[in-house]
């Protein structure tokens, strides 16, 4: 190496690691949580390693860094000893808690991903407050409740900002690293003994990535209070890295170097001064790591842990119970489109007008012969355009989703309470966005008079509107990306708008396929049935066709019949009711996408674990 100092492991790295925070561990003994990993080994289809053979422990009351370039093997790591790895990936090796195999109660960790999922429209408050109603039991009061969050927020230095919103596309708000540190409040209000932490530093600056970090550091501080922390960082500044305990580097999958950060502090600090990139320190540091005492030291280290032992985790914490989640989440996804232009008031303004516009084209619309096909178009602009555009909602929904999905991951609560959370906050809503359109696109041009059939007309766009809704969650399940998905909800709607029975008569549809199933799963099939039958039936018209005879004037009902063929065996009100049927089915279809998602991940990690037993590439001897 030109330049720059030889770093030598063997004689620089004998230090026991955490040697320099022994005693502080023994304090935590009792009450911590001692993380430990040994032979640890995870692996992808085909056998491909991720991680190769990792050993290293984590004690309460210190900071662990899991550092490395990227790709290395940080995320995977930290997911891996947090129970959260993908399906596809098998894991070997043993992870111990408290020298102990046993699953991570709720409330005993905690996880924060490098990415802020929270929700814009919220402040500070808010945001921590509505998490704490969610995770903390019931037998918790609101005030308590309140107090745990407000709390939290002082931790980490948000007291200033409790009332400003988190701020996001298009709103200012927060800044990058106080948006990190809400995602931590949000993750420790149940104080938890583990606290896992990816890449917490991520696109922050300098100073803003050293203020996280120090209010991470004082939570063990505070109350003697163990927390055991570990955190993957790429290229922490060397205000940062005096903030850890220990350091793990890793390099390929590899462990490269573990142990105190006060014994390699200096050879890095060297590297770093001499504008030695952090991966050539470690292609320095791989060579060293293994014929170092150290390392027989980590695997002494780690055996006493597991002798020595400690409590099993137990899950005396409880969250909340599914009355208050429901309740909470309608009441926060309530505030959320409230505050949300693109949710549902720009939608609103956008149908105001369209319908003024639509009104005026169709004024006066009459009961001549002509308004037959005038009165026809217009409904079929109604149950088509109009029901069409709350596609228009779907990205708004997207950001709400990774929210949900984090909050899910976290077990703050489960699918059921998201879903009814969501349908009852939205009610009012749409049934505003149901309602002034509606009335404006009805009475404008001067449809069917009487407020009953004004009603049903108002409720059958109420029903649409939620169906796409509803339609666009479950693309959202499948497809994440909000632009793949408002192309996949489009070109779904489209087909159903194709086959519904107005463009193609029912009876000309090709059987296979586009009458049998797609008619009759196409809920715009029965939206225009409804409409249909609401407005035509009870009304008269000329009959241009009278002569030898015929009657001079031809009943809706013979125009629905003749005209347009549809089924006139039931009433509008069965085809409200099957829209109402499928509304819920699509909802419940939602859920158990979800719920299916969620436990096909248990089965197929465990297929492939039995699947891949013989077929990893490298053996145990040449581990």
């Amino acid at each position: 190496m030109q330049g720059g100092p030889e770093i030598c492991m063997a004689e620089n790295l004998n230090p026991m690691p955490g040697s320099n925070t022994g005693s502080r561990s023994n304090i935590f003994m009792k009450d911590g949580v001692f993380l430990t990993w040994d032979d640890l080994w995870v692996t992808v289809a085909g056998g491909r390693p991720i991680l190769q053979g990792l050993a290293g422990y984590a004690h309460p009351g210190e900071l662990l860094a899991v550092m490395g370039p990227s790709g290395c093997g940080k995320s995977t790591l930290l997911d891996t000893l947090a129970g959260r790895q993908g399906p596809k990936t098998r894991q070997e090796g043993d992870i111990l808690f408290n020298g102990r195999k046993q699953a991570l109660a709720y409330g005993t960790s905690a996880y924060v991903t490098q990415d802020d999922a929270l929700i814009t429209t919220l402040t500070v408050r808010e945001a921590v407050y509505y998490s704490a109603q969610l995770q903390l039991p019931d037998t918790m009061t609101k005030s308590e409740k309140k107090e745990r969050a407000e709390m939290t927020i002082r931790e980490m230095g948000l007291q200033d900002a409790m009332d400003t919103r988190i701020g996001g596309w298009g709103a200012k708000g927060l800044s990058g690293g106080q948006k990190r540190r809400v995602s931590i409040c949000i993750e420790i209000l149940t104080h938890p003994m583990l606290l896992f932490l990816d890449e917490p530093t991520s696109g922050l600056d300098s100073a803003a990535s050293y203020y996280v970090m120090s209010r991470i550091a004082s939570l063990n501080q505070k109350d003697n209070i163990g927390i055991t922390i570990i955190a993957s960082m790429h290229q922490p500044s060397a205000e940062v890295f005096q903030l850890f305990t220990n350091l793990y580097l890793l390099s390929s999958g590899k462990t490269v170097y573990f142990g105190p950060v006060s014994a390699a502090n200096e050879d890095i600090e060297l590297g770093f001064a001499n504008g030695i990139p952090t991966e050539e320190v470690i292609d320095i540091l791989v060579k060293s790591y293994k014929s170092s005492d150290i390392y027989q030291m980590v695997q002494k280290e780690i055996a006493q842990i597991c002798k020595q032992g400690g409590g099993a985790l137990q899950q005396s914490k409880r969250r909340s119970g599914l009355f208050t989640q429901c309740h909470v989440l309608t009441r926060r996804s309530f505030i959320n489109m409230s505050r949300d232009l693109g949710y549902y008031w720009l939608r609103l303004g956008i149908y105001i007008s369209l319908a003024i516009v639509l009104g005026s084209v169709f004024s006066h619309i009459g009961l001549d012969n002509g308004s037959i096909q005038a009165r026809g178009s217009l409904l079929m602009f109604v149950a088509t355009f109009l029901t069409f555009m709350a596609i228009g909602g779907f990205p708004s929904f997207v950001e709400e989703m990774k929210v949900f999905e984090r909050e899910r991951l976290n077990g703050h609560y489960g699918v059921t309470p998201f879903v009814i959370g969501n349908t009852l906050s939205s009610l009012p809503f749409l049934a505003m966005v149901a309602l002034i359109p509606g009335a404006i696109t009805y009475f404008l041009p001067g449809l069917h008079h009487g407020y009953q059939h004004f009603l049903f007309f108002v409720i059958i766009l109420f029903a649409c509107m939620m169906l796409v809704e509803s339609l666009m969650m479950i693309v959202a399940s499948v497809v994440p990306n909000f632009l793949m998905g408002i192309i996949v909800g489009a070109g779904i709607q489209g087909l159903m708008i194709l086959v519904g029975g107005f463009f193609r008569l029912p009876s000309d549809l090709p059987k296979p396929v586009f009458k049998f199933p797609l008619y009759y799963i196409a809920f715009h099939k029965y939206a225009y049935q409804g409409l249909f039958k609401n407005e035509f039936v009870g009304l008269t018209f000329p009959n241009v066709q009278a002569g030898n005879g015929s009657s001079p004037t031809i009943t809706g009902e013979g125009i629905l019949k003749r005209t347009w063929r549809f089924e006139m065996a039931y009433s509008k009100w069965v085809d409200l009711a099957i829209l109402f049927a499928m509304i819920v089915l699509y909802r419940v279809l939602f859920l158990i996408i979800n719920k299916t998602t969620e436990k096909e991940k248990a089965v197929i990690g465990k297929f492939m674990s039995a699947t891949w037993k013989d077929k990893a590439p490298v053996s145990r001897g040449e581990r």
